[in-house]
């Protein structure tokens, strides 16, 4: 049986990025495989890479050895067969916690070698998802479509072919009218989701299915 890895980077466990995060795994077990979900942030503290070059010594080439509460989960993903990464866009970029994860998943396999420079030998499909109050039909401008783009080219070179799937104009809260928001229109906003969120659902579902 496949063995799938879910993360939500979002430190919200039951918004709109792990909805999607956990019906992309839903998929993949439906499909077959044995999915696992992971909330980055309820792991033991965690940091990004500290460019300590021990990836790159010869008895711990290829892994990363730092040691925090990010160990178990890249352990799991060195094992898994797919993986789900999923993350909300917070101004202009993904978050932290997936910033974090990000630096060491993908600089473990990094050589600076000309002959080989990936030494990962065990190249896995990722869905990638992000969700963000911005609406796609702006991405181009706002350079967010460029920035989705160097992570799957990235994430495709280091850890596996990659597809990105982008839920935008989200639903950030339940209640407006606690907030003085006024670039909003939250009767719009909730219509919106009410009509699209589903249907991202459904795709989700479908490409983690995919991953099997």
């Amino acid at each position: 049986m496949k063995y799938i890895v879910a993360i939500n980077a979002s430190p919200r466990k039951n918004w709109n990025t792990a909805q999607l995060v956990e019906a992309a795994a839903k998929g993949a077990q439906e499909a077959g495989a044995n999915a696992e979900i992971i909330h980055l942030y309820e792991l033991e503290p965690f940091h990004g890479c500290i460019s300590c070059f021990g990836c790159k010594l010869p008895k711990t080439f290829g892994r990363c050895v730092s040691k925090d509460g990010l160990t178990t989960a890249l352990d799991k993903i060195r094992e898994a067969d797919g993986l789900i990464l999923g993350s909300p866009n917070y101004l202009g970029e993904l978050t932290a916690g997936f910033r974090a994860l990000y630096e060491r998943l993908v600089f473990q396999s990094l050589t600076y070698n000309k002959e080989r420079p990936n030494c990962n030998e065990h190249m896995i499909p990722v869905l990638l998802i992000t969700t963000s109050n911005c609406d796609e039909s702006i991405y181009d401008r706002l350079g967010y479509t460029a920035m989705l783009e160097s992570y799957k080219q990235r994430l495709e070179r280091f850890v596996g072919p990659t597809k990105i799937m982008i839920y935008g104009n989200t639903l950030q809260v339940d209640d407006y009218s606690k907030y003085d928001w006024t670039i909003f229109d939250p009767d719009e906003k909730k219509a919106r989701h009410e009509e699209v969120f589903p249907i991202k659902l459904k795709e989700a579902y479908e490409l983690g299915a995919g991953l099997v």
